[in-house]
């Protein structure tokens, strides 16, 4: 029975998927051209967890965000030391030396020595730099700090006016936004576009947002501040819905989302920046190339000390790797076929080839004869029964997948010919 709005994937003609994703409350392509403000040398470097990368490797990850396609970049917080300020200033200056298409932002508190080291940065790179302003903006913050809506506004009017008056962009960013009351964001994001603010940012600061929350606040944000002013959201992953919360945020009308590679930052870290753009692209909302996301997200792994787990989507070891034995039948069947574009999709939602990944079929107790035939012939060996057979058994001795050095020893005991 056909479902009115569904529709089968369709590329190069073929018609194999029925999308149950596409229909009646689907949403729509986000109003907006969507952008995307990396904030793994920033926010993500906020983690407990992380080692700090020296400058050279920060900009070999500012490259590889170029190479995805990533529009801006937060490069640090030059007003929390000198060594921060140096390496801001170093990787404004190695975006426009490298002729990179990010734009460069700094965070910074709204307050004069942070703002006037942000200015500073901007002056000694040569490169305008957006400063992320931030100040707390809810009732439970404003009474743990002792502060009154008053204080907030002068706070806001003095901090915007000193960063227009050297020079500066300004992005004003309401800490813990999702839990601050209309009136008082209303009075505060006037404050700051009065006084010459052209983008306000929305941070779900402790993770508290839902998606239909996050639907409320954008578009009450968006009939505050109108048109001609941009808004980012800024999303933390506590309770777990921050990728869709971003992917809200962008529906509702957001201009711009912020990530991490991996998802890192403070407590349980960010919206993870290669998630999103997978998603976003699956989604068909960006159209950038993905297949650098491995080494995008291997680098900052190695640079910060997190390892990524096994099973972390997209760019885990196990992302496109099974050892099922019918699993892998089917995987083999698409490849017989002469048809990478099908292996690639009937055993997996996200196709390997656009993020620079491929299948992998190992062989484990849960395996096959399929996974066996599959790994000779890939190596070039021929797959007669009694080999096929005595790597199987190996296999469902053993406890776990087999490595590629104890097949090989399989292959020892007997004269095998490699397949001509």
């Amino acid at each position: 029975m056909e479902v009115k709005g569904s529709s089968m994937e369709i590329a190069g003609g073929r018609e194999w998927i029925y999308d149950w994703n596409i229909g009646p409350g689907t949403p729509g392509k986000p109003r907006y051209p969507v952008e995307l403000d990396d904030e793994t040398l920033r926010d993500g470097l906020q983690s407990p967890s992380v080692l700090h990368p020296p400058v050279e490797v920060k900009k070999e990850i500012l490259h590889l965000m170029n190479e995805l396609g990533i529009d801006a970049a937060n490069i640090g917080y030059p007003g929390s030391s000198p060594r921060a300020l140096e390496d801001t200033a170093a990787l404004a200056r190695e975006i426009a030396d490298s002729k990179l298409r990010i734009s460069p932002n700094c965070a910074g508190r709204t307050a004069e020595p942070d703002i006037v080291a942000i200015a500073e940065a901007q002056q000694r790179s040569g490169v305008a730099i957006e400063a992320a302003l931030f100040l707390g903006s809810s009732p439970i913050r404003q009474y743990a700090e002792g502060w009154d809506l008053d204080f907030l506004l002068r706070t806001t009017e003095s901090a915007v006016t000193l960063a227009r008056r050297l020079g500066l962009e300004v992005m004003y960013v309401t800490e813990d936004t999702t839990r601050a009351r209309p009136d008082h964001l209303k009075a505060l994001y006037k404050t700051a576009i009065d006084c010459g603010a052209k983008r306000v940012c929305l941070a779900d600061t402790v993770g508290h947002a839902t998606p239909w929350g996050v639907k409320r606040l954008v578009r009450f944000i968006r009939r505050v501040v109108g048109e001609d002013v941009k808004i980012d959201w800024h999303g933390h992953r506590d309770r777990g819905l921050d990728l869709v919360n971003s992917i809200a945020a962008l529906e509702a009308g957001a201009n711009r989302v912020h990530g991490c590679a991996l998802g890192i930052g403070e407590r349980v870290g960010n919206t993870p920046m290669d998630l999103l753009l997978v998603n976003l692209k699956l989604l068909g909302w960006i159209d950038r190339d993905l297949r650098r996301l491995p080494d995008y997200c291997a680098l900052v792994s190695e640079a910060t000390g997190i390892p990524i787990p096994c099973n972390y989507p997209v760019v885990g070891k196990d992302a496109f790797e099974t050892s099922t034995g019918v699993h892998a039948a089917a995987i083999l069947k698409a490849f017989r076929k002469g048809d990478h574009w099908l292996a690639n999709r009937v055993y997996s939602g996200v196709p390997a080839e656009e993020v620079g990944r491929e299948q992998v079929i190992t062989i484990g107790p849960m395996s096959g004869q399929a996974n066996v035939i599959f790994w000779l012939q890939r190596r070039g060996y021929e797959a007669t029964p009694e080999l096929v057979d005595r790597i199987l058994n190996a296999a469902k001795e053993s406890n776990r997948v087999l490595r590629d050095e104890e097949i090989e020893a399989l292959l020892l005991p007997a004269v095998e010919r490699r397949a001509v």
